[in-house]
């Protein structure tokens, strides 16, 4: 199974080729397979995502995983807290680093 993923332009968030548009939702992808390349191409001309790439993937009880332990973090979102996040615009931020 291959899979065509890359990051929406205007939100940065990971996306999902789905057969006809992009979703956030891994469960919403489907296997590109020998028409990825050409998939790949078009999609970057009409420049709707960022960095997509073509990755190898697996199917778990008939959803889409992806084969690489990389691209499954992307697929479940952050690592990260979002409230322990530094705030460039927050004068007391400075106070949490010192």
């Amino acid at each position: 199974m291959k899979l065509l993923t890359g990051n929406d332009l205007k939100s940065g968030l990971v996306t999902w080729w789905t057969g006809k548009d992009w979703s956030i939702n891994i469960e919403d992808a489907v296997d590109v397979g020998e028409e990825g390349e050409a998939i790949l191409a078009a999609e970057q001309e009409a420049q709707r995502v960022n960095s997509a790439y073509i990755i190898d993937g697996d199917e778990d009880a008939g959803t889409p995983r992806p084969g690489h332990i990389k691209d499954r973090v992307r697929a479940l979102g952050p690592t990260v807290r979002p409230d322990l996040t530094l705030k460039p615009n927050d004068a007391s931020a400075i106070d949490k680093v010192v």
